[in-house]
C-alpha cells in the first residue's frame, strides 16, 4: 500500500499539487510524489517545486556592483516602457480623440494631475517615437541591471514627473507656454541620460560620449522648433539628482534610497503646488 498525502493510505500515490495525477516519481528532498509537470531536475533525481522554491528563497539575494539586485535575464522594465509608448502610439492612430485628454499643459496640469505622467507615454509622430524609444532601450538596458529594477522604474517616472514640472516652472500664463501641450518620454529619457553619465563616473569609466550625447541633445532642444526643451532640463536635473542619491548610498543601507525616492517625489509635488499657487 502506498501512503497519501495526508497520512490517508490510498492505492497509488499521487501528486499533491495535482491530486488527479498519479506519480510513482518521488521528490528526492521531501519524498512526496512529484507529477511531470511539477518536477525539477537537481544535481541529483528530482526535486518538486515547492522544495526547489524552498531553496531558491533561502539563497542570499545578490547584488550589482551598484546594490542593485542581481536578476539575471532580459531588462524586463526597460521592455515594458517600450511596449507601453508603442501601445499608447498605435492606440491614438487610432482613436485620435483621445490624445487631448492625456496630453500635459499647464493650464490643466491642476485639474487632471494624471497629466504629468502620461504624457511621457505620447509622442507626436514616428520619428519623435523612434529617436526616444532607441535611446531608453540603448541606456535603459544598461541601467536596469545595474540599478535594480525598482530604482530604475522609479528614476525613470520621476524623471518623466520631472520633465512635466520643468515646463510648469518655466510656463507663464502670461504667454502660449501655458496653453501648449507637451507630449514624450524625453523628460524620462534625459533623467536616464544623467543617471548613465554619473554612473559611469562612479564606476571609473570614461563618460565623454554620453556627455557629449546630452549636450548635442540639449542645443538641440534650442535651435530646433516645437521641442520642450524645459522637460529635458526638468528630466535631467530630477534624473541627475536621485541617480547621485541611489549610486552613492552604501549598499548595506539601501533604506536611503527609499527615502530618497520619496523625497525627490514630494518636492516634485510641492513644486507643482506652489508654481499653481502663485498664479
Amino acid at each position: 500500500m502506498s501512503e497519501h498525502p495526508g497520512g490517508q493510505t490510498g492505492a497509488v500515490p499521487v501528486c499533491p499539487r495535482h491530486p488527479d495525477t498519479v506519480s510513482y516519481v518521488r521528490c528526492q528532498r521531501c519524498g512526496r510524489p512529484t507529477c511531470p509537470a511539477c518536477q525539477r531536475p537537481a544535481p541529483v533525481g528530482i526535486q518538486c517545486v515547492d522544495c526547489v522554491a524552498q531553496a531558491n528563497a533561502a539563497l542570499p539575494v545578490r547584488r550589482t556592483v551598484l546594490g542593485g539586485r542581481d536578476r539575471g535575464g532580459r531588462p524586463v522594465i526597460t521592455m515594458t516602457l517600450v511596449g507601453l509608448c508603442i501601445a499608447a502610439y498605435l492606440v491614438l492612430a487610432l482613436v485620435p480623440q483621445l490624445r487631448g485628454d492625456l496630453v500635459f499643459a499647464p493650464v490643466v496640469g491642476d485639474v487632471q494631475p494624471y497629466r504629468f505622467l502620461t504624457a511621457a507615454f505620447l509622442h507626436s509622430g514616428f520619428l519623435h517615437l523612434a529617436i526616444n524609444m532607441y535611446a531608453l532601450w540603448v541606456v535603459g538596458s544598461v541601467l536596469e541591471p545595474a540599478l535594480g529594477r525598482w530604482r530604475y522604474l522609479s528614476l525613470y517616472l520621476l524623471s518623466a514627473l520631472g520633465g512635466s514640472v520643468g515646463v510648469l516652472l518655466l510656463a507663464s500664463p502670461a504667454n502660449d507656454s501655458w496653453y501648449t501641450p507637451v507630449v514624450g518620454a524625453s523628460g524620462a529619457v534625459f533623467g536616464l541620460f544623467a543617471a548613465i553619465a554619473l554612473t559611469m563616473r562612479r564606476l571609473g569609466r570614461d563618460s565623454t560620449q554620453i556627455l557629449g550625447l546630452i549636450a548635442i541633445n540639449a542645443v538641440i532642444g534650442f535651435v530646433v522648433p516645437n521641442i520642450a526643451w524645459q522637460a529635458h532640463l526638468g528630466g535631467l536635473i530630477v534624473g541627475g539628482v536621485l541617480a547621485a542619491i541611489y549610486l552613492y548610498t552604501p549598499r548595506r543601507k539601501l533604506w536611503i534610497s527609499v527615502v530618497g525616492t520619496v523625497g525627490i517625489l514630494a518636492a516634485l509635488v510641492l513644486l507643482a503646488f506652489v508654481a499653481y499657487g502663485r498664479v
